[in-house]
């Protein structure tokens, strides 16, 4: 099956290379009127253009955003640019980011708040311009970007994996917030090559297998009208694709001060189930929540 976008707008924040760019080649490439976001940076081209000169010349439609992603200013600007070319906004795709490493008291307080900056409110408000728009129209699919390091843990990316596991509770609790309606939230643990300084220390057979390109059919399905997951997460990378989960442990009744006797069937995995959202009251299950296996 030939998945198709025509008729849907798709915006990508940080599309300007790397894996967003991918995945705004995929959208077009499979029908979507794509926004390209990318900001300008100074005595540099513009990335978000050649992209979008990459797409037309291959008989797509795009459009650039060239609009920094931490800002409101930035995302009603993208909104604007999809609205005022095409009319509407069916998919969003929140992938820009940036990832400096270095362990906690290594990190500046400055470049963590920056991380966050970008990597989570860069994603809250793309999403705060764009659902109001989505519900409104009865239609909506949302890609996070979350990682490795977000959901494991990595030494030396604090705040890189800090943002990436804030961008989760925000996808959970949208999901929440719009059971019933025909929008979707889900999120991708990309991995793919991408950077220039790794791309040399990667054999070329292995470097050619984790191309960004490698990924954007997972985001593409994420993105489709068949798509009925919400709130998952799904890691991507050199063509092999699964499901990750949140588990609970077996359930252990103790009534006492010392739990010694007890902690080793507290943190047993012999029987791990995905685990549900508990419910809050006044907001509806989702199903979806844990329920479908890998």
């Amino acid at each position: 099956m030939d998945l198709r976008f025509d008729g849907r707008v798709a915006l990508v924040t940080g599309a300007g290379k790397g894996l967003g760019r991918a995945y705004a080649v995929w959208l077009a490439a499979h029908g979507a009127k794509v926004v390209v976001n990318n900001r300008v940076r100074p005595g540099q081209p513009s990335s978000a253009r050649e992209v979008v000169e990459a797409i037309r010349a291959a008989g797509g439609e795009a459009v650039a955003a060239e609009a920094p992603v931490e800002t409101e200013a930035g995302a009603a600007l993208m909104l604007k640019t999809a609205l005022d070319t095409w009319g509407r906004l069916d998919i969003l795709v929140c992938n820009a980011g940036i990832s400096p490493g270095g362990t906690f008291h290594k990190v500046d307080m400055a470049l963590f708040r920056e991380v966050f900056d970008v990597n989570y409110w860069g994603t809250v408000y793309a999403l705060y311009a764009a659902l109001p728009r989505m519900k409104k129209a009865g239609y909506g699919r949302v890609v996070f970007t979350t990682s490795t390091a977000g959901l494991f843990g990595q030494i030396g990316m604090t705040s890189y994996a800090a943002t990436k596991a804030a961008v989760l509770g925000l996808m959970r609790c949208l999901a929440l917030e719009n059971a019933g309606a025909n929008l979707r939230f889900n999120a991708i643990s990309p991995f793919a090559v991408t950077n220039d300084k790794v791309e040399k220390l990667v054999p070329p057979p292995l470097r050619a297998m984790m191309g960004a390109d490698r990924v954007a059919p997972m985001v593409g399905w994420l993105c489709s009208e068949q798509c009925t997951q919400n709130a998952m997460i799904f890691f991507a990378g050199g063509g092999r694709y699964r499901r990750d989960v949140m588990a609970e442990g077996p359930r252990v009744d103790f009534d006492g001060d010392d739990l010694s006797s007890v902690i080793d069937q507290i943190e047993s995995t012999a029987t791990l189930e995905p685990r549900k959202h508990s419910g809050v009251a006044g907001i509806k299950l989702i199903p979806e929540l844990g329920a479908k296996n890998s």
